[in-house]
């Protein structure tokens, strides 16, 4: 019975504590010296996608430059879901000496494997995409990669939009910040040829994690960032055991433009970037042969973007966007099956209801080349509405 009592009044305490923070703040809530605020948005996709073949998989709900069909038939497929929905609790601790610690928890259902068919009730288990606190100059838990640059992402309907070009990484790491400058250590994870081609081999054979380093520096009417990567991609799998240093060099920004236009860009290239880049369409590097002493060689890409989203009034906007990835294969290592070259361009017009409310639609082209010289097309018309709260 006292048990029962005692569940019961610490159940009216909560129930208490969350009325209260209720009661403190619209989107949120405190508990001891703790506020927790709380948001996200639910957003509708709808899509109707022409190319030549079928699309693989996740490339259905979003844009993947890898998994544009190349050869095939032509394939027309219509989709519906609402898996990029979001939801967030950012908490602020007040630790009483005038100094404060923030923590963010963040998921979606966009990538979940976890779910059940179309033809019931379409559950998917959520996703975290961050996870992490902040204290002082330190930010510790899985958020962005220090080597990537939100603010050169495109104003698109699509997930991604430039996903042939971004640096579009989230993951576990420490980070260390001083005023423009960024410092962190964050998760190892490499993708490699097998060689000849075929089915990319991953591995996390890493002795050392990925070291990324940023620059924020801005003038009257733009903003930039200027980053570094340098990593080892290693295999060790009981036949083979090889590791090789990697790098990659990223600048990217913003400019603001009159009646608040505004153009974004990217610029990304180095010795295998691999998984940092284009969603991964291109591994990090090639085995040079298939015996013991077969080393790795890393593989060179280049991507860059540019968009310019134009204000046609207060409720009207645009982005019109281009975005490429090119690969440097060692055709004689890699076979004539490897991504050479994927590029997409879009154009959309969005209308904005009010602070909370959007809808909109976007065209997309997209094409991807292999070293064979084969090649694909995919067109895409997609819908959006997407609520804000």
């Amino acid at each position: 019975m006292r048990q029962c009592k005692t569940r019961n009044t610490l159940a009216a305490a909560i129930a208490l504590a969350l009325t209260a923070g209720a009661a403190h703040a619209n989107n949120g809530f405190k508990v001891g010296d703790t506020e927790v605020s709380y948001g996200g948005y639910v957003k509708l996709d709808m899509m109707v996608s022409d190319a030549d073949g079928d699309i693989a998989s996740i490339g259905r709900d979003f844009y993947v430059p890898s998994v544009t069909p190349i050869n095939g038939d032509s394939t027309t497929r219509f989709d519906m879901h609402a898996r990029q929905t979001r939801f967030f609790f950012s908490t602020s601790t007040d630790l009483g000496n005038g100094e404060k610690m923030t923590g963010r928890i963040e998921f979606d259902f966009q990538t979940s494997n976890n779910g059940n068919d179309e033809r019931t009730t379409n559950g998917y288990s959520p996703v975290m995409r961050h996870a992490f606190v902040n204290y002082k100059n330190w930010t510790v838990g899985q958020t962005w990669s220090n080597f990537m640059d939100l603010q050169s992402l495109p104003d698109t309907l699509d997930f991604v939009g430039n996903a042939d070009a971004a640096i579009f990484i989230r993951q576990a790491q420490v980070r260390y910040t001083s005023g423009n400058f960024s410092i962190a250590v964050e998760n190892p994870e490499s993708t490699v040829t097998p060689f000849g081609g075929g089915t990319r081999i991953t591995t996390d054979d890493n002795a050392t994690p990925d070291f990324t380093v940023g620059y924020n520096f801005k003038t009257e009417n733009a903003s930039f960032r200027v980053a570094g990567l340098l990593r080892q991609i290693a295999i060790e799998n009981g036949v083979l055991d090889d590791s090789v240093a990697s790098y990659g060099v990223s600048f990217s920004g913003k400019f603001n433009l009159a009646n608040k236009d505004d153009i974004r860009f990217t610029i990304n290239t180095g010795e295998g970037l691999g998984r940092y880049v284009g969603l991964n369409a291109s591994n990090g590097a090639v085995l040079t042969g298939t015996t013991s002493d077969a080393e790795l060689e890393t593989i060179k890409s280049t991507s860059f973007s540019v968009a310019y989203r134009h204000l046609w009034n207060d409720k009207w906007r645009s982005t019109f966007l281009y975005s490429a990835l090119n690969v440097d294969n060692d055709t004689s290592l890699t076979g004539t099956s490897a991504n050479k070259s994927m590029q997409s361009y879009s154009v959309n017009a969005l209308y904005q209801f009010n602070t909370k409310f959007m809808m909109g639609v976007e065209y997309k082209y997209a094409n991807r080349e292999i070293e064979s010289g084969l090649d694909g097309d995919m067109h895409r018309v997609q819908f959006s509405a997407k609520y804000d709260f």
